[in-house]
């Protein structure tokens, strides 16, 4: 019988919850199978088997578990099931199988972030169903056939929509989200946090983005997004303002010689911030990879701890859900954060003139015990310069002023 426990996953992580067993008690699993997966403060990860053999569950879903507590046992011993194939060889024979029902391939019938299993996206692409309407109810949220079914048998119905309910889902406050809601609040109760604003006009970015996105792409085989030129941006103000780039440790002041951005992204499973370090030594094209790389993983809840573990600033962006304003909290124990926002066209004078521009609303939340005014709006200022005449992030300043040595 093989015992398997909760592994250690940081070292700051003593418990962590059961989220969901993938496989039922008593039911057959192969080598390297996904059993179940557990969330801690800062991630959720799977318990994968480690032998063939019929699974004995231990721990409950929903149940807080300690690092080393007993989640399950395998008997390896067991005989194997008639019938019951190695893992593998489902997901192969699968698409066969349903693809004579299918007009086209399976996969291209869904948006690149949209997962489904090999049946269930036959299923929606022979039924002609939107992935909208279905509600995936496998590992991270991936569609899988039973939920196809669901949808079908509910033509027009939203899912997890009850018309004329007034019922009430109390559900357990997972240990991501109550990390998330402790250090909100420990940011607004320890820190003396205010908000400086600014605008920055994006026609250079967007022209640049537009003549040079599909060479850059076949070049770097990457997008050519806004986060590169924000995260450098924020790179050279940072070590032009090094306050900004700092934190407070007890009496002490720590300075830091590098940038490690922090991007927020939000995850399935509630909001993560992982981290692009030495950002201030990276190129566009490595920052565009990082970023895409990162925010993937989060998506599929496989980030590291390693990954989400320091950062000395943080980028993040409501502009992406529609947020023309807000006010961004520290992530501790940073002392700045910025905050992008929805690019609107507005009137804006320009040389007596009013013309149309692309504009996003900057702003900097930032811990006044280190940071001045001074600081904060010189470096939102810097940041947004660099912003408007991209050029400048070549050298930091002005091409002729650098060849000049000015």
């Amino acid at each position: 019988m093989i015992e398997l426990k909760v592994p250690t996953v940081g070292e700051s992580i003593s418990e962590v919850t059961l989220v969901k067993w993938l496989k039922q008690d008593g039911a057959w699993v192969e080598q390297d199978e996904v059993l179940c997966e557990l969330e801690s403060e800062k991630a959720t990860f799977e318990l994968n088997a480690e032998k063939a053999g019929i699974l004995h569950t231990v721990a409950k879903e929903g149940d807080t578990l300690t690092i080393g507590d007993l989640a399950c046992t395998i008997d390896e011993t067991a005989a194997r099931p008639e019938g019951a194939a190695a893992a593998p060889a489902p997901k192969a024979e699968a698409p066969k199988a349903e693809a004579p029902k299918a007009a086209a391939p399976a996969p291209a019938a869904l948006p690149a972030d949209v997962k489904a299993t090999p049946v269930a996206a036959a299923m929606m692409a022979g039924n002609k169903v939107s992935p909208g309407d279905v509600k995936g109810s496998g590992v991270s949220g991936k569609i899988i056939k039973d939920d196809v079914l669901a949808a079908l048998q509910n033509p027009g119905k939203k899912p997890g929509a009850a018309l004329n309910s007034r019922n009430d889902r109390p559900e357990k406050m997972s240990n991501l989200r109550k990390t998330v809601s402790r250090r909100l609040v420990d940011a607004k109760n320890t820190t003396a946090m205010l908000t400086t604003f600014n605008e920055v006009d994006m026609t250079r970015i967007m022209e640049v983005r537009a003549k040079y996105k599909e060479v850059f792409k076949e070049n770097h085989g990457v997008n050519l997004g806004f986060m590169s030129f924000f995260t450098k941006a924020c790179c050279f103000a940072l070590q032009e303002w090094p306050a900004v780039n700092a934190y407070i440790s007890g009496e002490e002041i720590i300075y830091h010689d590098y940038c490690d951005i922090s991007i927020a992204v939000s995850a399935p499973k509630g909001l993560v911030v992982p981290i692009i370090r030495n950002a201030e030594s990276m190129g566009m094209a490595q920052i565009e990879a990082k970023v895409g790389e990162l925010a993937k993983k989060a998506r599929e809840n496989k980030l590291s701890m390693d990954e989400m573990t320091g950062g000395t600033f943080t980028i993040t962006n409501g502009g992406v859900f529609g947020s023309l304003m807000s006010t961004p909290i520290i992530n501790l124990p940073q002392s700045a954060i910025l905050g992008m926002h929805k690019i609107q066209e507005r009137p804006m004078a320009i040389n007596g003139q009013v013309v149309i521009r692309p504009m996003m609303y900057l702003a900097l939340s930032y811990d006044h015990r280190i940071i001045d005014g001074r600081e904060s709006v010189g470096f939102l200022v810097r940041v947004k310069e660099l912003l408007e005449n991209p050029e400048l992030m070549l050298f930091g300043k002005d091409p002729v002023k650098a060849l000049l040595e000015l």
